[in-house]
């Protein structure tokens, strides 16, 4: 019988099937960090119940860590307890630990793919909604609660409905200055926030096969936003080539072993879907957001929808532009920008940072900006050192933070103050996400960096115009 790639997966890891109720199934890498797990190990501890398998849990800091100094005790009472506790435990129960100042220290979902710990054809699970990220290797991967992460700890299970199949192909070649970024926001922009709910989706399509490994990931890691449980695409030459080498990655006969299995990773031709999407890639321009959750975005050049759009929803609709200070039928373009933020599991990896500097170069910051370019990782700290985008970033007036999750969610010390704008390259803009009152402009860090050099909302293509002309 056909299969889909989320069936192979899924089927492969199901130790028990509950009639009328979910499955029972095995996770092969847990990854935890310092916000969801110490509840989870407080209950390992009350029930006197060891971590059934360290060797498949990774622990590191990144959500309460500084992005200054980290050099130094961290100020905040509760994030320091946070973080003294997932060493102890990790120490405790054997678990590999990356916390501040470790050269594989970084946000989680950053450093598994950068480490080998992502593999084809893996289930993996984490106390954070963006774990969908590792999705992008043809590996199911999904976000839990904290007693499921007790529960993952204690028997390396979890049990989970099994999630309707999904598909969303787009077809075709993108624009110029269309990153990964703006195809996710475009695709939620038409789904909503909860168009995908009770779904896991793959993504097929030349546009996706084209993307680069990060890019997949950037994808893949904002599934969650159109409320999918996760989003997957098959693994390719791409994917195999870049797990290839990396420390956690098999090795010898295990890997030609491996591969033998990586291979039948695809959908079946006559497979079938619960629900069937298609697209086509010249329809995507530069992306932003202008509302209070990330369906609310539109084409950087458009005016900001009338609320007779948004049906039933009008007055929720108002009340995201009245928290934005926003009207219908504004345009974004030419709105004035307090903050730039880069970084974030969703665009803190080195392609990032690459496509930021160069819009950037032979430019200067903008004086009214206040720009936190935040690496996802030491890895990518050091190759942004190494490729001498540093030096570009610092001519052009900017300074880089050190690895963490950063403005993404203003757990730490990097919070938006209230009534500030920021165009961020993070998942989320919620009321307050960034900080009491901030507000927040979703984007890729091509529009990021168009707006932390004119102080303004921009198109990047207006910039790289320019650089042609001269």
């Amino acid at each position: 019988m056909p299969e889909t790639l989320f069936d192979k997966v899924w089927d492969s890891h199901v130790v028990r099937h509950v009639d009328n109720g979910p499955d029972v199934l095995f996770i092969d890498r847990h990854l935890v960090h310092e916000v969801t797990s110490p509840v989870a190990f407080l209950g390992l501890k009350s029930r006197n119940i060891p971590v059934l398998y360290p060797e498949r849990t990774f622990a590191t800091a990144d959500h309460n860590t500084p992005t200054r100094n980290q050099h130094l005790p961290v100020a905040d009472p509760l994030s320091a307890n946070q973080l003294k506790a997932l060493e102890e435990n990790a120490g405790k129960h054997n678990i590999p630990y990356w916390g501040l100042g470790h050269e594989k220290n970084g946000i989680v979902h950053v450093i598994g793919p950068e480490n080998g710990i992502t593999l084809p054809g893996a289930t993996i699970v984490c106390g954070d909604s963006h774990t969908s990220t590792h999705g992008a290797f043809g590996a199911i991967a999904f976000g839990i609660g904290t007693s499921e992460v007790e529960m993952v700890l204690a028997t390396q299970c979890i049990m989970q409905p099994k999630p309707k199949r999904m598909r969303i192909t787009i077809n075709g070649s993108l624009n110029r200055a269309v990153t990964p970024k703006d195809v996710a926001l475009f695709i939620i922009s038409r789904l909503s926030t909860s168009g995908a709910t009770g779904y896991f989706v793959e993504y097929a399509g030349s546009v996706f096969e084209a993307m680069s490994m990060e890019g997949r990931m950037t994808v893949c890691n904002l599934s969650i936003e159109m409320g999918a449980r996760g989003g997957m695409m098959a693994p390719d030459d791409k994917t195999f080539s870049y797990i290839k080498g990396r420390e956690f990655a098999p090795t010898g006969p295990d890997w030609d072993r491996a591969m033998e299995y990586w291979k039948t990773l695809y959908t079946d031709s006559d497979a079938l879907f619960d629900k069937e999407l298609t697209f086509e890639g010249s329809e995507i321009e530069p992306m932003i957001t202008y509302g209070t959750n990330p369906g609310m975005g539109m084409g950087i050049k458009e005016s900001i929808p009338l609320s007779e759009a948004a049906g039933s929803g009008k007055a929720t609709y108002k009340k995201s532009l009245d928290y934005m200070d926003f009207q219908e039928g504004d345009s974004m373009l030419g709105k004035k920008v307090d903050f730039v933020f880069l970084g974030s599991c969703t665009n803190g990896r080195i392609e990032d940072f690459r496509a930021f500097t160069a819009l950037v170069k032979g430019r200067k910051k903008a004086e009214n900006v206040t720009a936190w370019l935040v690496p996802g990782s030491h890895k990518v700290e050091s190759s942004i050192r190494e490729e001498g985008l540093l030096d570009i970033l610092e001519e052009a007036g900017f300074e880089l933070r050190e690895p963490g999750c950063s403005a993404c969610l203003a757990m730490n010390d990097d919070k938006i103050p209230a009534g500030k704008y920021a165009v961020s390259t993070s998942n989320r803009n919620f009321e307050g996400r960034q900080g009491p009152g901030a507000r927040t402009l979703l984007a890729s860090p091509l529009v990021a960096a168009a707006a932390a050099v004119t102080g303004e909302v921009t198109d990047p293509r207006e910039l790289l115009q320019a650089e042609v002309i001269s």
